[in-house]
Order: structure tokens, then C-alpha cells, then sequence
């Protein structure tokens, strides 16, 4: 039985209710209307900016922190969107996001997709370059959840590189809540005035913000299916194909960017803070005003409130540029100070390029007193700018200098004090989680027959790179695991194991890795870890798991999948039976000659399964019916003191204590509070043939009479054997 069977065996139809989680509190906010005050996340606030711009259509792929926003939308979509005529798609990939925009280019239609960050930009690539190049006719607005820095998890680029090759224009607001909501419904007059679609950048921190503004009424779409538009339209001078191409580059260069430069000025998306006036000033981007502004308020260049003698120009839109404002900025100052996150320092050297063409007799620094790359965080900034007012800014540079000392003073004492440094804390598989004991399986078949080349894929599965499993030689995209394995194969003459997530399998791995492999005869073993959702990002649906996030049935099996494109060995295993999947794993490798060998590994996502469980739990609880409570322990007069179940397990609940045998000389394994029993680590111990010392406790809450009457016997009995 597959997990969808599984799941709907249990629960009926998996709809946004099937996970137990429910998004109606923010549902309700995005009724709100003209004068009613919201408050709550950033990233709820610019769903609410979506309905008010009235969009037609709204369509994204999850990944932090776009994740909630498409919660939200899902569960909205009967109450709130349905009535107002918005149609909402939880698209396969961002390719398919982004080709909803497609509706704009020819329509008068407001169209919105979402994604997380670069990775998520560069799988929508393609539709985003073909889009702007015919140009839009209806506003079309890209939120990207930017994901970059020290708690980054992916990998460390900007969106800015995408919005320069393909001239879309590009908002990285500041952190204040109106602001944030007015620059999103403003992005689709952008879109409109200049033709182009408009990246809107939402930096995580941004997201999660909270704060409030003021409301307006929802607007519903012009054209949508409650008043569907006259006919279809036919523009070929909108198609990408030559000479229409040439056409349009033109038209970006001389139409379209200055358009959206003069919107820009116009409508004041760029704000400037005259100061005092001074001789110096700090230009940045939007996303880092508020930790420029708290690194000026600790150095005592700035208030509580913000106000500073020091000229900011602050730019919510860092794509296009429009050089008449830079020029004003820079005119009557000696030196500023560029505040540009990443590299390489785009706005930094175009700066330099205005300044050099308009003859500004002004020095542009940035990057020689900033870090060139990573996140710029409080303590990061405030070293920056105190290094260039010491240098540049004589009334304030001596308090600055005085200030610096004293803040670099405190931290080195508070270092100090530190006798024990904290530990790193990298991510890792949940306790319970059904994706561990998989790869359990995989050591203790490296154990049998020495190491071979895994390519691992995005996903919580990624987790099995670092200690204790160290499993994982390449990670090349969503859904690329496989297809990256093809010339290392020949390489290393042994087959390449593949593992990735039902997530990923639907996003690319299906075209991109199993039909290639199949097509090119690869000796490959994939490992699908279908769990039921897009774990990752928070449980999203996958087109397997039975339906669509507003609960419209929909059956996608992967095994169809896999027959149709000609894959013949394929065996579904139980997760959480190690020894079973152990044989498994040696029949796979042992197949050769038989192409790509599929091993699909059932079991539901733990933090999914554990929250419908739990209201079951407390349902029965409050109803006095009887309910089992289960987790596992370690006898301590068996363990050895090996901790081989760590080596192979790495569940989060297993730890160590200090032994209370004086005999033993080492700490013993124990099991903590989170275990969720299950079962991992008895199958390890009988798999990998270990001490048995585990051992399972279950409390039987609320028992019916005939437990209790078992229980009394069970107990005399053991009276009886133990006196005798």
C-alpha cells in the first residue's frame, strides 16, 4: 500500500484540513477592508497587498518564506478568492509559475507568482526571459522570498543578476510594514507603465516581520470568471521569434527601462533623507535601512526614530537605476558610502559609471570598508560605517571612534566570559523521521561492501551529508540527484545511487533524471523517499499525495510514472524496516544489466503524521477513551557503551548520560522525552546485529475493564517468578 493509500485510508481525502493545520485566522485577515487596521507577518501583509491590487490570477511552488503565503492563499481559496473571481494554482515548479505570467503579455489580466530565491529564479529562467521579451500588457509581479546569508539554506546568490540579463525591473523594499504593502500593489503600475514584469525581493527577515497598516477594500479582477474577457487575442509581433526579438531587446533598451526609470521618479519609490545637508552620504538598498539605521543609532549617528544629519538615499528599487536621482544625490557631496549586500557589487559599480559619465567630482566607496560577500548584519554594517565616518566625517568621527572602541571593548569581555564555546547547530532529520532509516540501511550496506558515489538531491534528504551518516558526494538541483550521476558511473564501475524526495521527483526529477537515465541506459539505483508532501518546506502537497492543497482529489502515482517511461525493476519498501530494506538495497545493486532500479520508500512525513495524531490523541482523551502513549528506552545494565546505535541512527531523541554503574567507565546511551517511538532504533539493533538493549514501554491511558483485569494477572505472575 502506498502512502497516499495509507493516508486516505486514515483520513479520507487529503485536503488542507488532512494535515490538521488550519490557516483561518489569516484567512480572515485577508477580508479585512477600507480603514480596518491589519496586524500580523510581513508575508500575510503582502498576500492582503496582492487582493487590493486586484490581481486575476495567483500561482507559486513553496519554499521559505513564500511557503505561507501559498498556505494562506490555498485555504482562502473557497471563501475569499472563488467569490472575487481569482483563480490560485499551487504550480508543479517555478518553471510552471512562471509561465502563468503568460496570461499578462496578450490580457489586461493582473497576474502574481511566488517562489523561494535564486534557486527557485533560475528553474523559472527560461519563462521569465521569454516574458520580458515580449513585454506584458497587464501588471505581472514576481515575489521572490530571498534567501540569503548566515541562515541561508540554499545556495548564495542574489535575484539582481536575473533582473539585469532579462532588464526586469527590481524592488527590495525596506522594512516598514505600509511601505511594504504599497511598493507590492505599486508594482503593478510598474509593470503596466514599462511593459516588463516586476521582481518584488522579500528578504526573510522582511517576512517575518510584524507590524500593521491600514486597509483597503479587496479589488476584484476586471476580467476573470465572473466576467471572462470578449475573446481570445493574437499578437504575433508578441511571440518570441525573429524579427519580433530584435524588435523587442530594442524596445527594453529604449522604451520599456526608461518608462519604468521615470514611474520610479515619478511615483517616489526611491526615498531620500536630506539630513543636515553634509558633504557625505550613504546610498542603499532598501532590505538593509533598518540594520544601516541600528548601526548609526549605536555609533550616535542616528535617534531611536531614525533621525540622522546624515543623507540617505534609500533604494527600494535597485533595477533600473535612474541616473537623474543618483546624479541629484551625489552632486553636492565629496564621498558616499554604498550599503549593497553580495557580490559582485552591482549598484556599486554603476554608481561609479554615473559618476564618471556626469563628471561628479565624488568618490564612491562601499566594498573597501564592507565585506565584498555575505549577509550584512548588525555588527557587520557598524564596522563599515564606523571605519568610513572615522575617516570621512570630522564632526562625527571622533564620538564615532570613541563609540566603536567601547561596543569592540564589551563584546571582547563578553567573548571572554565564554568558557565553553557553543556548540554549531547544522540542520537535520526530525525525530522520526521516515527518510533516517534509509539511509541506516545505506551504511550498513557501505559496511558490507565498502563506499560508493551517492548523488543526493534538495530536500530534507540532503540532511544525510552531514555526521553521523556523511552520505552524499553531489547535490546539483531539485530533482537533478540522478541525472547528475550519469558520467560518474562510467568513472567509478559501480552503479550511482541516486536518493530524492517525491517532492523533487515531481519537480524534475521525472524528465530530467528518470527519463534520462532510462533513455541513456544508466547502471543507476534511484531512491525515491515519497513521505506524502514537500516536506521541506512545511508539508505541502505533491501531485502524489492524493490531492491539491484545497483538498481536490487528485491521484498521481510515481510507480504508474516510472512503468509508462519503461522502468521494470522497481520495489517499494517499508521505511522503518531496516532488515527489509537492507535486502532491498542488495538486490538493487546486484541487478546490473538491468538499466535504472527504482527503490520507493513508504512512509508519511513524521511532523505531518505526529499533527494529526496528536488531535486524535487529545480527542480521545477529552472523550475518556482509551489512548496508547508509546517511546522507546535503553536498558542501562545491557548497553555497553558502544553507541554504534548513534553511528547509524542520529536520531535527535538518542543521547548520552553519565553511566550510574561505577563499573562502567564511559557515559551510556539514554532516550529522551521527544522519541516518538518509531521503531528505528529496535530495527537497528536486530539489523545491525547490536547490544539489545532497547526496549519499548507503551502506557495505556483510560484502559477498558479486561486491561485492567490482564494487568492485574501479568503483575501476580511476575510476583510469582520473581519469588521463585
Amino acid at each position: 500500500m502506498n502512502i497516499v493509500a495509507q493516508l486516505q485510508g486514515q483520513i479520507g481525502p487529503i485536503g488542507a484540513s488532512g494535515m490538521e493545520r488550519s490557516f483561518a485566522r489569516q484567512v480572515e485577515k485577508l477580508k479585512l477592508g477600507e480603514g480596518e487596521t491589519f496586524e500580523g507577518e510581513a508575508i500575510l501583509a503582502i498576500t492582503k497587498a496582492l487582493l487590493q491590487a486586484g490581481v486575476s490570477y495567483v500561482g507559486g511552488y513553496p519554499g521559505a518564506p513564500m511557503s505561507h503565503l501559498m498556505d494562506v492563499l490555498a485555504e482562502a481559496r473557497g471563501p475569499v478568492l472563488q467569490p472575487m473571481g481569482v483563480m490560485f494554482e499551487q504550480s508543479a515548479s517555478e518553471a510552471g509559475a512562471a509561465a502563468l505570467l503568460g496570461a499578462s503579455i496578450q490580457y489586461p489580466l493582473r497576474g502574481a507568482v511566488t517562489w523561494k530565491s535564486i534557486v527557485g529564479t533560475n528553474v523559472a529562467s527560461d519563462a521569465l526571459s521569454n516574458i520580458a521579451s515580449s513585454g506584458v500588457t497587464g501588471g505581472a509581479v514576481i515575489v521572490v522570498g530571498e534567501d540569503y546569508g548566515e541562515g541561508a539554506s540554499v545556495i548564495q546568490e542574489r535575484t539582481h543578476a536575473t533582473a539585469l540579463k532579462s532588464s526586469i525591473p527590481l524592488l527590495d523594499p525596506r522594512y516598514k510594514m505600509s511601505r511594504l504593502v504599497e511598493l507590492t500593489e505599486q508594482a503593478f503600475d510598474l509593470s503596466e507603465a514599462c511593459e516588463l514584469p516586476v521582481i518584488v525581493s522579500i528578504r526573510i527577515r522582511a517576512a517575518h516581520m510584524t507590524g500593521k497598516f491600514t486597509c483597503k477594500d479587496n479589488r476584484r479582477p476586471a476580467y476573470g470568471p465572473k466576467g471572462p474577457f470578449p475573446k481570445p487575442r493574437n499578437a504575433n509581433d508578441r511571440i518570441v521569434l525573429p524579427p519580433s526579438t530584435y524588435i523587442h531587446e530594442k524596445e527594453k533598451v529604449e522604451k520599456r527601462l526608461p518608462a519604468a526609470r521615470q514611474f520610479i521618479l515619478d511615483h517616489g519609490i526611491n526615498e531620500t533623507f536630506p539630513g543636515d545637508g553634509r558633504r557625505i552620504g550613504i546610498i542603499m538598498q532598501g532590505g538593509t535601512y533598518g540594520v544601516v539605521q541600528r548601526a548609526m543609532r549605536r555609533l550616535g549617528a542616528s535617534d531611536a526614530f531614525g533621525e540622522t544629519p546624515m543623507p540617505l538615499l534609500v533604494l527600494n528599487a535597485i533595477h533600473p537605476l535612474v541616473p537623474d536621482q543618483i546624479e541629484a544625490f551625489l552632486a553636492d557631496k565629496d564621498c558616499v558610502l554604498v550599503v549593497e549586500e553580495g557580490n559582485p557589487p552591482f549598484i556599486e559599480r554603476e554608481l561609479r559609471a554615473i559618476a564618471q559619465e556626469r563628471r561628479l567630482d565624488c568618490r564612491i566607496r562601499g566594498k573597501d570598508v564592507l565585506p565584498e560577500a555575505g549577509e550584512y548584519v548588525a555588527d557587520v554594517v557598524r564596522n563599515g560605517l564606523a571605519a568610513f565616518l572615522a575617516e570621512e566625517d570630522a564632526d562625527l568621527g571622533p564620538e564615532v571612534r570613541d563609540r566603536q572602541k567601547a561596543i569592540e571593548k564589551a563584546a571582547d569581555k563578553a567573548r571572554a566570559s565564554l568558557t565553553v564555546v557553543p556548540p554549531t547547530r547544522p540542520p537535520g532529520f526530525c525525530t522520526g523521521c521516515p527518510e533516517r532509516p534509509i539511509f541506516t540501511a545505506l551504511k550498513l550496506l557501505q559496511r558490507e561492501r565498502g563506499a560508493f558515489h551517492i548523488s543526493s538531491d534538495i530536500g530534507c534528504n540532503t540532511f544525510a551529508a552531514l555526521p553521523p551518516f556523511n552520505m552524499g558526494s553531489t547535490v546539483l538541483g531539485y530533482g537533478l540527484g540522478l541525472a547528475s550521476g550519469g558520467a560518474i558511473g562510467n568513472a567509478l564501475d559501480q552503479p550511482v545511487v541516486a536518493i530524492m524526495g517525491d517532492g523533487g521527483f515531481w519537480h524534475n526529477g521525472l524528465t530530467s533524471s528518470a527519463v534520462n537515465a532510462q533513455w541513456n541506459g544508466h547502471e543507476a539505483v534511484l531512491i525515491v523517499l515519497e513521505n506524502g508532501y514537500a516536506a521541506a518546506t512545511g508539508q505541502q502537497h505533491v501531485p502524489s499525495t492524493g490531492s491539491t492543497a484545497w483538498g481536490r482529489p487528485a491521484k498521481i502515482s510515481i510507480t504508474q510514472a516510472l512503468r509508462a517511461i519503461g522502468v521494470t525493476w522497481l520495489r517499494r519498501v517499508s521505511a522503518y524496516d531496516v532488515a527489509a530494506t537492507l535486502k532491498t538495497l542488495r538486490a538493487a545493486f546486484d541487478a546490473t544489466g538491468k538499466g535504472l532500479r527504482v527503490v520507493l520508500s513508504d512512509a508519511e512525513c513524521m511532523l505531518a503524521r505526529q499533527r494529526r495524531e496528536r488531535k486524535v490523541t487529545a480527542d480521545r482523551r477529552k472523550a475518556g477513551l482509551p489512548y496508547v502513549q508509546a517511546r522507546y528506552g535503553v536498558d542501562e545494565e545491557v548497553c555497553t557503551g558502544d553507541h554504534a546505535c548513534m553511528r547509524l541512527s542520529g536520531c535527535p531523541s538518542l543521547t548520552l548520560r553519565p553511566a550510574r554503574d561505577p563499573l562502567k567507565e564511559g557515559p551510556t546511551a539514554t532516550v529522551d522525552q521527544s522519541c516518538v517511538a518509531c521503531n528505528l532504533c529496535g530495527e537497528v539493533a536486530q539489523a545491525a546485529a547490536l547490544c539489545p538493549s532497547f526496549y519499548k514501554a507503551e502506557v495505556i491511558h483510560n484502559p477498558r475493564a479486561w486491561r485492567k483485569i490482564s494487568d492485574r494477572v501479568n503483575r501476580r505472575m511476575l510476583d510469582w517468578l520473581g519469588a521463585s
